[in-house]
This record gives C-alpha cells, structure tokens and sequence, in this order.
C-alpha cells in the first residue's frame, strides 16, 4: 500500500489545492503538530497526500499522481466548474482516464477504474 505522495505547492494556493484533491474525494486531516503551518494534508481510505507548502515549489512535467474516483464523470465535471483545467485522455483497461492540473501545475491522473493487478494479469494469459 502506498501510504502518501507528498507534493510542493505555493503558500499562497494551500487552500486551492485543498479544494482540488476534496472535490476527488479526499478530506483534510490534521497534520502532527510538530511540522507546523508548513504543511496540509489530506486522506482518503488510508491513503493521503502531504502539501508542502514552498515558496520557488516544483511540479515534474510529466510526472504525476493517479487517483481513482469512483464517480469518474461527476468528479471531471466538479473540478472543471470549480475552474480546474481537466482534459479526457484515451481509455486504459476498458476504464475512462482523464488529466487535470492542480494547482502548483501538478498532472493528476484521474482514474474510473484501477488496471487489473500483475496478478490478474498472470491468471489471464
């Protein structure tokens, strides 16, 4: 199980990309208090994402987080009211894909359904 990514974003749109990864599904935890107002975090099913909050922050050009969202098409359709720039890409596995960008310009990978499992694949062939 991967337990966290955690990804630099600018001070000043915490809050925006706290919107963003709400309107997939995750919500805001409480972060230990040791590490202060420096960061955010959120969670959903035991997984989550750390904001670091980075002034002169980095996002990769191709680089990227892939969530599942179970309600694929409301999910698209809340980030692009909610301004958020999300483009549909082709189909994987027979399950629709598409990109949105957070803010801080991180792709994320917006996902109907998981790919099978290299062992689902294995049991296949």
């Amino acid at each position: 199980m991967l337990q966290h990514v955690s990804i630099e974003v600018p001070p000043d749109e915490a809050d925006r990309s706290v919107e963003f990864w709400s309107l997939v599904g995750f919500e805001e935890v409480e972060a230990p208090e040791p590490l202060g107002d420096s960061v955010r975090w959120l969670e959903r099913d035991g997984t989550q994402i750390h904001l670091i909050l980075t002034e002169g922050h980095s996002a990769p050009v191709l680089g990227h987080a892939a969530v599942v969202v179970r309600d694929h098409a409301e999910a698209k359709e809340r980030l692009r009211s909610a301004g958020f720039q999300v483009e549909d890409s082709r189909q994987l596995w027979g399950a629709d894909r598409a990109f949105a960008i957070a803010p801080g310009g991180h792709r994320v990978e917006l996902m109907a359904a998981a790919p099978p499992t290299s062992g689902h694949q294995a049991a296949q062939s």
